[in-house]
C-alpha cells in the first residue's frame, strides 16, 4: 500500500500550474495538518492498514517545504508502526523554501528522498515560468540536501517552452548532471485551463523531435528512462501507481484508490478543513481497470501481462511484436518506444 499527502500551500503560483494550491492562506496550516491527521486515522481503518503495510509515502503539492517539520510530526508519529522497514519516504520541495532547518527537520522525521521542483537553470526561462527561485538557489538547495545526508535526490525539468532549443536544454542537463541527483523528471510544458498560460498559449512549442532528443540526452548522461517522463533510480512510489497498488490519498484534492474504488476528498481548502472525512466514491469497472493497466504499463518499462489481454488483443500484440513495436518479456510484453504508448494501447484494445 502507498500513501500520498497533499500540501496545498505555495509562496507563489507558477504560470503553468493547475494543481490544487493556494497562496496567502498560510494561517490555516496548523488546522490543515490537524485535518490531515484526522483523515489519516480514518483512512488507516478504511484501508485495513496493518503494521509495516505502507511501502512508500509521497508528500506533494503545492509546496510541502512551506510547512515546518514540527507540523508534520504528529502524522509521522501515527504512521510509525505502519511504515515498512525499508519504506521509501518522499517529499517535494522548492529551492527557495527548502532551508537547512527544514531539510534537517524532515530528515529527522524519516524522509529519505527529496524531489526538487527546479524546472530550469536558465534565469530568463524561470521568470517566464513564474518560478520563485534563481538558478543559484536551485543548485545550492540540492547540494545542501546532499550535505545534510539525503542519499536519494531528484529534480524536475520542464521543456518544450517557447524559446527552448538543444543549446538551452543541454545547459540545463549539464548543470543537473554535475549535481548529486540520481533521478530526473522531464515534463513537456502543457497548457492547462484556468492558468495564466491559458491566456498566452504561444508560450508552448509543439516539438516531438525535441522531446525524443531530450530523452536520449538524459540517457546519455547515465539516467535510463523507465517511464515516459522519468529517468534514473526509479521512484518506488510512482512505480506503485503504475502497478495499480492501493494508495491512501490525504488532503484537499488528493485521490485514494483501493481495489476497484477511488476516493476523492473535498478539493476546496475550506470544505476540507470543515470536514476532512467527507469524500466522493467512484467505482471502476473491470474494463476501466484493464484500460488503466494497459496505458500505465505501456508508458513505463513495466509492460503488460498477456493474461490481461483478450484472445483478439493477444493476436494484435503478437502482430506488434513481429513489427518490432512491442518486445516480449516473461509473461507479457513491454514497449521499446514509450512515446508511442497511447497509440499502441488504442491499437491493442477491443
Amino acid at each position: 500500500m502507498l500513501l500520498y499527502i497533499h500540501i496545498p500551500y505555495c509562496d507563489s503560483k507558477c504560470h503553468y500550474c493547475s494543481f490544487n494550491s493556494y497562496t496567502g492562506r498560510f494561517d490555516t496550516r496548523p488546522d490543515y495538518m490537524k485535518a490531515l491527521h484526522r483523515q489519516l486515522l480514518f483512512e488507516l481503518e478504511r484501508f485495513e492498514a496493518t503494521p509495516g503495510s505502507i511501502e512508500t509515502l509521497f508528500i506533494g503539492g503545492g509546496t510541502p517545504s512551506t510547512v515546518p517539520p514540527e507540523l508534520y510530526a504528529p502524522l509521522f508519529e501515527t504512521l510509525k508502526p505502519y511504515l515498512a522497514s525499508e519504506a521509501e519516504l518522499n517529499c517535494e520541495a522548492n529551492p527557495n523554501s527548502a532551508s537547512d532547518t527544514w531539510l534537517k527537520g524532515m530528515k529527522a522525521l524519516g524522509i529519505n528522498r527529496i524531489s526538487f521542483g527546479v524546472q530550469s537553470f536558465d534565469p530568463d526561462k524561470l521568470k517566464r515560468l513564474g518560478r520563485a527561485h534563481t538558478p543559484r538557489q536551485a543548485i545550492e538547495a540540492v547540494e545542501r540536501a546532499a550535505d545534510i545526508g539525503f542519499k536519494r535526490l531528484s529534480l524536475d525539468l520542464i521543456y518544450n517552452c517557447a524559446g527552448d532549443d538543444r543549446e538551452l536544454l543541454n545547459r540545463d542537463l549539464d548543470i543537473a548532471s554535475d549535481l548529486p541527483v540520481g533521478h530526473l523528471s522531464a515534463y513537456e510544458l502543457t497548457i492547462e485551463e484556468g492558468t495564466p498560460f491559458a491566456q498566452t498559449p504561444d508560450v508552448r512549442q509543439e516539438n516531438v523531435a525535441l522531446a525524443r532528443w531530450m530523452a536520449r540526452a538524459i540517457e546519455e548522461r547515465g539516467l535510463p528512462q523507465y517511464e515516459i517522463s522519468n529517468f534514473g533510480d526509479p521512484c518506488r512510489h510512482n512505480l506503485g501507481y503504475w502497478q495499480l497498488k492501493d494508495y491512501i490519498g490525504l488532503g484537499a484534492g488528493a485521490v485514494g484508490f483501493r481495489q476497484d474504488r477511488r476516493y476523492y476528498p473535498p478539493t476546496a481548502l475550506d470544505r476540507y478543513l470543515a470536514n476532512p472525512l467527507s469524500h466522493r466514491t467512484e467505482i471502476l469497472s473491470a474494463e476501466d481497470l484493464k484500460t488503466e493497466r494497459l496505458f500505465l504499463g505501456l508508458r513505463s518499462r513495466l509492460g503488460v501481462d498477456e493474461a490481461w489481454l483478450s484472445p483478439s488483443e493477444r493476436e494484435r500484440a503478437r502482430l506488434l511484436v513481429r513489427e518490432g513495436k512491442l518486445l516480449t518479456r516473461p509473461g507479457g510484453y513491454r514497449n521499446p518506444d514509450l512515446f508511442l504508448a497511447d497509440e499502441l494501447v488504442l491499437f491493442l484494445m477491443d
